[in-house]
């Protein structure tokens, strides 16, 4: 079965590419240099070009570096929804050398402080919106120094040019006083693509809170190139990318974000994907041509009722990820378009796309199509992890490639699991089929889909521990009768001494108030004791028995 994808192969797209050996930030100079008048991001109607983007860079590099001192290796963590300062701040951390860690706009205290925390980020750059949420938590994690970005000021022309002060106190700094005042000249900073780190991208999983995954500029820049010979026919400083999806996502880092600097394109910056007559407003007033982005977008799309009075016809090249493309989506959507909307497979480890349903060869519905170039795959049986299994058998996908990740931040144990001999063990069942194309078949952790969102119960099992009456707690995925979809329920044993002193609803209401509104519980039962193994593992599948029961 040893790479029988590659007999499958599209005959336009090359099985081994070349990945260049440069750090991230070079694929926006390069831009800039080549396509200055190129526009780089359009915002509400604004448009910055690639000229102006890449001075903007320069002068956030600089006040990082030499005016709070942010050195190689430093972490800087934004907190930033589909905007322009959250592109121009990213690439500034990265070209001095530092890294990145993004925050989700959904994020409350906890999540916060604990990402804060965890990648020992030294400055918070952050819209001024979230203040409420983010001011109250600075002083209990590690953060020196918070720069605040009103937003107003992406509305000039010129955000390059001084304006009016925005700090009011002299004492609170923000993007938009620093930018004017400061001259674009970032120190040189030597890195070192394969090995130093460029992002911290932070993903849930089945040991507790989330992990961050160690993204270095070669992971990023590989899967970028991978992405661009994918899309076969796209064109340098001529392509206008829709990025709908959220900026904080890996996903939309590197298929959107990315990918259009790497081509020099037009990046359409939406703030919500969920309103589907902005995306059809947005893609016929600016003719886009790529939108990558999830199925239910697509649907949106096609479901909304006078989608027949834009012109789509711009759009040449979608790509479908986070989760199943179903037939019927992907039909209505080409023929109301005349794109090509194909289902892709990827994970956070893997910068995060590994496999893709080629665009202009043979595609395959139901399956996440073949593995992009310079990447291997393999299905092993899940019990041992080494056996290597025969076409249609069921085991756990592997994947080897250069955009696989260097492993997570302080987690060496976990790491020796999930890496191993440069194979990343994915944690997902899947099958390869006669033609080498991959269908992912069950999720291999207890994972929850929540309308579209993926829920670690161990994570949300981490969060709801630091409620003072709660002993012991496992959470599962229940049927919702109403959707067809997964709920979320939390079983609970409590501290004796609270135990008929509070009830369900008042730790949903303190759960609702702690994490993002897609993970808190929606179910709570009290139990006197968990199931457990011998160990003291909570035993899931005993709850998920119990409730079914």
């Amino acid at each position: 079965m040893s790479k029988l994808y590659h007999k499958f192969y599209p005959e336009n797209i090359p099985k081994i590419i070349e990945i260049p050996n440069i750090s991230l930030d070079i694929n926006l100079r390069n831009a800039a240099l080549n396509y200055p008048d190129a526009i780089a991001t359009t915002y509400f109607g604004n448009q910055l070009n690639y000229k102006t983007l890449d001075e903007i860079v320069d002068r956030i590099a600089t006040y990082l570096a030499n005016d709070l001192g942010i050195k190689k290796n430093d972490t800087v963590a934004l907190h930033f929804s589909n905007v322009p300062p959250c592109i121009a701040c990213y690439y500034a951390v990265l070209r001095i050398g530092a890294r990145v860690t993004l925050l989700s706009p959904l994020f409350l205290a906890l999540e916060i402080k604990h990402q804060l925390n965890d990648s020992e980020t030294k400055v918070l750059i952050v819209w001024e919106g979230f203040n409420q949420i983010v001011d109250p938590v600075i002083p209990e994690t590690c953060v020196e120094k918070v720069i605040y970005s009103s937003l107003g000021a992406w509305f000039s022309p010129d955000p390059t040019l001084p304006g009016d002060p925005i700090s009011e106190d002299g004492k609170t700094i923000f993007l938009e006083d620093i930018i004017p005042k400061t001259a674009p000249n970032p120190p040189k900073v030597k890195i070192d693509p394969e090995n130093d780190i460029a992002c911290l991208q932070y993903t849930g999983g089945t040991t507790g809170l989330p992990k961050g995954a160690m993204l270095t500029h070669k992971n990023l820049v590989a899967n970028v190139e991978q992405g661009k010979v994918w899309f076969t026919e796209s064109q340098m400083g001529k392509e206008v990318m829709l990025t709908a999806l959220p900026l904080y996502h890996i996903y939309a880092q590197q298929l959107c974000m990315n990918l259009a600097v790497r081509l020099a394109a037009n990046q359409i910056l939406v703030a919500n994907p969920r309103d589907a007559e902005e995306l059809l407003e947005e893609i016929t007033k600016h003719k886009v041509t790529l939108f990558p982005g999830v199925a239910a977008m697509y649907n949106n799309i096609n479901q909304f009722p006078k989608v027949k009075d834009f012109n789509l016809s711009s759009l040449k090249y979608c790509i479908s990820g986070a989760g199943p493309l179903p037939k019927e989506i992907q039909d209505k959507f080409e023929e109301l378009t005349g794109a090509k909307l194909r289902e892709g497979f990827g994970l956070t480890e893997a910068s995060p796309v590994t496999h893709a349903n080629p665009l202009d060869g043979r595609f395959k519905n139901g399956t996440v199509g073949l593995p992009f170039p310079n990447t291997d795959m393999k299905i092993v049986d899940i019990e041992t992890g080494t056996k290597m299994l025969q076409i249609n058998e069921v085991g756990e996908l592997c994947v080897k490639g250069p955009q696989i990740m260097k492993g997570y931040y302080k987690k060496d144990e976990v790491n020796k699991q999930t890496i191993r001999d440069g194979w990343l063990y994915t944690g997902d069942g899947a099958l390869m089929d006669s033609e080498g194309y991959t269908k992912i078949v069950s999720r291999l952790k207890n994972l929850i889909k929540y309308k579209g969102h993926s829920v670690y119960p161990d994570e949300i099992e981490a969060f709801l521990l630091e409620h003072e009456a709660i002993l012991e707690c496992g959470v599962i995925g229940i049927l919702d009768p109403k959707t067809g979809g997964e709920n979320i329920k939390a079983f609970i044993a409590l501290h004796p001494q609270f135990v008929g002193k509070i009830s369900e609803s008042e730790i949903i209401e303190w759960a609702k108030l702690q994490m993002a509104a897609y993970k808190f519980p929606r179910e709570i039962e009290f139990l006197d004791e968990l199931p457990k193994t011998n160990v003291g593992k909570i035993l899931h599948r005993k709850l998920r028995d119990r409730d079914f029961d």
